[in-house]
């Protein structure tokens, strides 16, 4: 699939890090390095515009590193990005760490996946067919 991108970003495009990877890296495009206190959150822009064809989305994603050694996550996970958006593409990063964290200019801040979706209508009813878990919500499966 070919999708169309516009970079206004000092960066080169996201691309695949290997051969099985599902998401490209998205980098900050920003002026001066920022520094985010403990659970301070921003916006920060890629300086990437996507078109994506109907019944496609675009999920921003946190990065795993970033994540894990630092506390620092994407917000709103997976943030959408809807096929008719044409902005630019933004990261909301919020640090869950105990210390600040400084991110610089194109420093890989977050994964974009493009994922297949299907629109859907409603059909409402009076009752629903009955499974095995029924009503049974978080951890009713009893298993560990």
């Amino acid at each position: 699939m070919n999708i169309k991108i516009i970079n206004t970003s000092k960066h080169s495009l996201p691309e695949y890090e290997t051969l099985a990877s599902a998401g490209m890296d998205l980098r900050a495009n920003i002026k001066m390095p920022l520094t985010l206190k403990p659970l301070e959150r921003t916006i920060i822009k890629t300086g990437l515009f996507i078109e994506l064809p109907i019944g496609y989305e675009a999920q921003v994603r946190p990065r795993s590193g970033l994540a894990y050694k630092h506390g620092v996550t994407v917000l709103n996970s997976p943030g959408t990005i809807d096929a008719d958006y044409r902005g630019d593409v933004g990261v909301i990063l919020i640090n869950h760490g105990k210390q600040a964290f400084v991110v610089e200019d194109g420093m890989r801040i977050a994964q974009l996946v493009i994922a297949q979706y299907t629109q859907f209508d409603w059909n409402e009813v009076t009752n629903l067919d009955e499974t095995a878990r029924g009503a049974g919500g978080f951890g009713s499966t009893g298993k560990q």
